[in-house]
């Protein structure tokens, strides 16, 4: 049975601090959970501090998502988004895609109750190439800049950063390149968007633009009589959760050839 502690003294001692806390402990056997000071005590924001105290809680294997986190708390996905973000910059919490069974890439989340960056990293399957960095957004084509930056009208939740912007710029340039107009561009990138994006944006406006280009329409002098083909609907792959167009739920192109290529 728990017993109740007090660090309080029948009388105080000479000397002894008359405000501020006086904690009443409780020895316990069971169901507690240890915290650091140095992360009890960070100075900042009382979310990241509360959500890395859930985290370290949870047993292994339970989900830590922000879809998760959000039905467990009050706060929404942008102050959740911002604590997690913060415990990953500290060194708490990593996050690595891994390939599980069936050749299937999994994002395992690992979290530290003691930031240590000298330790070894969990073991990754297979070293994969750094990204190019992106091209400086002053060289991007201002069209292009335009119609990313202006995403966030049609839906509030495209706000793209600037590096953002200069990595997709460049197929945007390419669609415009091809004929499709800026309405076109806009509609299909905002077009069909799950009701919770559980990735950044840029996710998946990256997947949306590597498919080919729009057609243009015809001009009203050889417009075809033929009714436009409806086009596919949009599905969530079973595997990386990207959007991608088919005509039933399946896994996406590049998960299918990962799957292949095991």
């Amino acid at each position: 049975m728990a017993e109740p502690q007090s660090n309080a003294h029948a009388r105080a001692d000479a000397g002894a601090s008359t405000s501020g806390v006086i904690h009443i402990r409780t020895r316990l056997d069971a169901n507690f959970t240890v915290i650091s000071n140095a992360l009890a005590q960070r100075r900042g924001s009382a979310v990241t501090i509360g959500v890395a105290a859930y985290i370290l809680s949870l047993p292994d294997g339970a989900p830590v998502s922000i879809a998760a986190l959000c039905e467990h708390f009050t706060e929404g996905e942008i102050l959740i988004s911002r604590a997690l973000r913060e415990l990953e910059a500290a060194g708490y919490l990593e996050r690595r895609r891994q390939r599980g069974p069936g050749g299937l890439i999994r994002t395992r989340t690992y979290f530290r109750d003691v930031p240590q960056r000298d330790l070894p990293a969990p073991p990754a399957p297979e070293p994969t190439p750094a990204p190019a960095p992106p091209p400086p957004l002053g060289e991007a084509d201002e069209q292009a800049v335009a119609v990313l930056t202006s995403l966030r009208i049609a839906d509030p939740r495209l706000i793209l950063s600037g590096r953002e912007v200069a990595e997709l710029a460049p197929a945007v340039t390419q669609w415009l390149a091809a004929g499709v107009g800026p309405r076109q561009i806009t509609g299909a990138l905002t077009t069909g968007l799950p009701d919770r994006l559980r990735s950044r944006p840029a996710r998946i406006l990256a997947f949306r633009l590597g498919e080919p280009p729009l057609p243009v329409p015809d001009s009203p002098a050889h417009v075809s009589r033929t009714p436009p083909a409806t086009p596919l609907p949009w599905q969530t792959c079973d595997g990386c959760e990207r959007a991608f167009r088919a005509a039933e739920p399946t896994r996406c192109r590049d998960c299918r050839d990962l799957s292949v290529a095991c």
